[in-house]
Formats: C-alpha cells, sequence, structure tokens
C-alpha cells in the first residue's frame, strides 16, 4: 500500500479482529480443504484442489494487506473529533437542496468507507467537500450528472 492510512478505533478494532479470524481460523480451514483435496489424489484436474488454492491465495494476500495496513496507520482517538468543523471521525448531517433530503454519515478514512452503511471517506467527492467546513455552509459536490448543493445542518461525535 505505501500510504498511511487512516482509521477510527471502531476502524482499527475491526481490522484487529478481522486478522485474527484470518490468521488463526481462516488460514487453518484452507489448508485443511487443501489437504483433504490433495487426498482425492491427481490435482491436475481437481476443482476442489484449485478452490481451496484460490482461496488460500486470497486469505494470505488480505492478511498481507491488513498487516500492511496496521504497520503504517494514524488512529483518529475520540478526543480529536471536534464539532466545529467536519473532521474525520465526526457524524456530519448533510441536507439536499434540491430533494431536501437529510443523510447522517460518519466521516471515515478510505479503509473504512462503506456508503451503505452511511460511512463516506475524506477522499470521496462528498468527503472532500465538506471535510473542514461547518454547521450551516453549503457546499458543491462535483458528479458525473452535475454539481450537487449540500448544507451541512449539523456535526456531532
Amino acid at each position: 500500500m505505501g500510504n498511511e492510512c487512516v482509521l477510527t478505533s471502531e476502524g482499527h478494532s475491526k481490522l484487529l479482529a478481522e486478522l485474527e479470524l484470518l490468521t488463526n481460523v481462516k488460514r487453518k480451514e484452507v489448508a485443511e480443504r487443501i489437504k483433504t483435496a490433495i487426498e482425492f489424489g491427481d490435482i491436475s484436474e481437481n476443482s476442489e484442489y484449485d478452490d481451496a488454492k484460490n482461496e488460500q491465495a486470497f486469505v494470505e494476500g488480505r492478511i498481507s494487506q491488513i498487516n500492511e495496513m496496521l504497520s503504517n496507520f494514524q488512529l483518529i482517538e475520540d478526543r480529536q473529533i471536534t464539532t466545529d468543523s467536519v473532521c474525520l471521525g465526526c457524524c456530519v448531517v448533510l441536507k439536499d437542496l434540491e430533494t431536501g433530503e437529510k443523510d447522517n454519515y460518519r466521516m471515515v478514512g478510505s479503509v473504512e468507507a462503506d456508503p451503505e452503511n452511511h460511512k463516506i471517506s475524506n477522499e470521496s467527492p462528498v468527503g472532500k467537500a465538506v471535510i473542514g467546513k461547518s454547521s450551516g455552509e453549503v457546499v458543491d459536490v462535483p458528479t458525473p450528472s452535475g454539481n450537487i448543493k449540500y448544507k451541512i445542518v449539523s456535526i456531532s461525535k
């Protein structure tokens, strides 16, 4: 990865839990699947073996990826989160000025971004537009179909 990733304490805990699961459970399960597949004999046309090896590659790749993130991260601690302006770790309520719809988002680093669960990255178009702004400000968010105007309704921890 090479770049420092930004994590909330929740995101850090989730990565540690995922690493624990992958190294202590999934790795062993995949090794057992490979062993069982090898026992079937000729591995050149053994789909169970191929599937297990593919899963092993995925598990090992993800372990490596998480280790890289955890070796070079910045933790956003709760005491660093302010409500003066939009920052990583805070929650922000945005109102679409065209539709009147309001949405609540948590600002997170790109590693934790999950738009379906209202966690947006500071690197996303909306995140870039609102980071550093205060309640009451209106921001323009560029999208492929044109700019969308949002009003920052509130900022909370």
